[in-house]
Parts: C-alpha cells; structure tokens; sequence
C-alpha cells in the first residue's frame, strides 16, 4: 500500500513541475518574443498617424 502511495505522490509532483514549466515557458515566450513585437506594430502604427496628421495639415 505504502508504494502505491508513493506512486501516486510522484505523479501528482510530476505533474504539477510539468505544468509549471511549461506555464514558465509560454510566459518567457510571451515575454521575449510576442510582447516585443506588439510594442513596434504599435509604434509604425503610431508613427504612420503622425505622418498622416502632417501632410493634411500642409
């Protein structure tokens, strides 16, 4: 009985490291690589306004 419950002790530990992992990874990438790039969609986006502005006010 002892090592069905040491069984089900590491699977249960596994498991939640496992998860936590990954949810470390999907943040890290959220992070370096996604995030970064929504930054500088909305800086053109933001300049391509200003330019807009500046040539109807001519």
């Amino acid at each position: 009985m002892a090592k069905k419950f040491q069984f089900a002790k590491g699977l249960a530990t596994g498991i939640v490291g496992t998860a936590a992992a990954v949810a470390g990874a999907v943040f890290a990438v959220k992070k370096t690589i996604i995030d970064p790039e929504e930054e500088k969609a909305a800086f053109i986006e933001e300049n391509r306004k200003k330019a807009a502005r500046r040539r109807t006010a001519r």
